[in-house]
């Protein structure tokens, strides 16, 4: 179980992605706690850029809440065309908070993803995802 309150989401997703391919099955909680690197107005313009980008009916769908968005991060760096990549993308769960059958178990935390100190606050995902239009 990864903890990802205070982690960068790409380098996070990357360390998840490699274990994932390794055969571990990972759960991801407090995903909308991460944190997008990146000054303000360039992160926030990518991802309504992104969620605006194709059409309803025939794509591409971004996701709108944070466990997707922080899934679609992993399956990104994943091969998840193929077959390896696929079985890899399947023994990963994300939520939001952490759920009842969780609760009292131990998180570790990813010492390579941690956010290091800014000179502005970073976006967490939970932000990002109510300007998307989330209802959290």
């Amino acid at each position: 179980m990864v903890d990802a309150s205070g982690l960068v989401l790409g380098r996070a997703a990357s360390v998840i992605a490699k274990r994932l391919l390794n055969g571990e099955s990972i759960v991801v909680v407090h995903a909308e706690r991460s944190v997008v690197t990146g000054s303000r107005h360039d992160v926030i313009s990518t991802y309504t850029a992104a969620r605006a980008r194709g059409s309803v009916r025939s794509g591409p769908h971004f996701p709108r809440y944070p466990d997707r968005i922080f899934r679609r991060t992993v399956r990104g760096m994943l091969p998840h065309l193929k077959t390896r990549g696929k079985i890899a993308l399947s023994r990963l769960e994300v939520h939001i908070g952490v759920p009842p059958e969780l609760t009292g178990a131990t998180a570790e935390t990813i010492a390579v993803a941690k956010v290091g100190p800014t000179l502005e606050p970073p976006l967490t995902l939970e932000e990002i995802t109510r300007l998307l239009g989330a209802r959290l």
